[in-house]
């Protein structure tokens, strides 16, 4: 008699427990937007103004950084799969999932059991996605390659225009470096090697401006956007690069201008 009281008293201790609360994980922008925490619960609907579920937060998430959504400023709230479809009405029904494969022998023959699987379906490989989704970041590149282009050129006319005023300022100089018997070879070498100095200087000048340039533009942009992706790099090939053009223009235009000096007869120079 007293084990069946005691049954009775445990079944009905069930029927008056509340049902199991469903959990729901977001990520770490809701999280501090609304000043939610673990265990904190929250009412989700399939739309504003009508009644949702009751949910407790599980997890807070943080999603891997992806540029096409780093603008965008969307929440993003992660439920299990049966109550998904409930909220939305979908019942079995998706807009897309994504299938691993093993190879891409494999990769084909699922892709093509997919399209044959239902008309109106269609099974992509994920690169052809990525390559779809990045066509804008793809015109980015090619305008930036563009304004680089443009600047290096600009910079080279400008480098070369300034070489010939400095050489010139220094036409004593090179005259008084000819009469003590000096050759126009020697004379032509050390400007150049004056100006491949001159060169390398500015380029680590300009390498240094960029990277504090990197770190400002990446400390701002972090923070507006509350992501940990990379906005400036500056790379070692970045930097091969500029300094190999450094010094390839900067040889080239001194060259040009030594050699128009060292042309010029000494006592021309000397404005005799």
């Amino acid at each position: 008699m007293e084990m069946m009281r005691s049954l009775l008293v445990l079944a009905l201790a069930s029927l008056v427990q509340p049902s199991a609360v469903r959990t729901i994980a977001i990520d770490e922008r809701l999280a501090a937007d609304a000043g939610l925490h673990v265990g904190d619960r929250v009412v989700v609907a399939g739309k504003a103004g009508i009644p949702g579920d009751t949910v407790v937060v599980a997890a807070i998430t943080g999603p891997p950084p992806d540029p096409a959504d780093v603008a965008r400023g969307e929440y993003h709230v992660r439920l299990h799969l049966d109550h998904l479809q409930r909220l939305v009405g979908y019942e079995n029904r998706v807009d897309r999932f994504a299938v691993g494969t093993r190879g891409p022998a494999a990769t084909t023959r699922a892709l093509a059991a997919i399209d044959r699987a239902a008309f109106g379906f269609r099974a992509y490989r994920s690169a052809d996605v990525a390559a779809g989704t990045s066509r804008t970041f793809e015109v980015v590149r090619r305008f930036h390659r563009a304004i680089g282009v443009i600047t290096i050129v600009a910079s080279a006319i400008f480098l070369l225009c300034i070489l010939l005023l400095k050489v010139d300022e220094r036409r004593r100089d090179v005259a008084a470096l000819r009469l003590i018997g000096l050759s126009r070879r020697t004379v032509v070498l050390a400007l150049v090697l004056e100006a491949a100095l001159v060169s390398l200087l500015g380029t680590a000048l300009g390498v240094g401006v960029g990277w504090l340039g990197t770190l400002f533009i990446n400390v701002h942009y972090r923070a507006v956007y509350r992501t940990p992706l990379t906005f400036a790099a500056l790379t070692p090939d970045v930097i091969a690069l500029s300094a190999a053009l450094a010094l390839g223009l900067g040889v080239v235009a001194g060259f040009l201008a030594a050699r128009r000096l060292a042309r010029t007869p000494p006592l021309s120079l000397f404005g005799r």
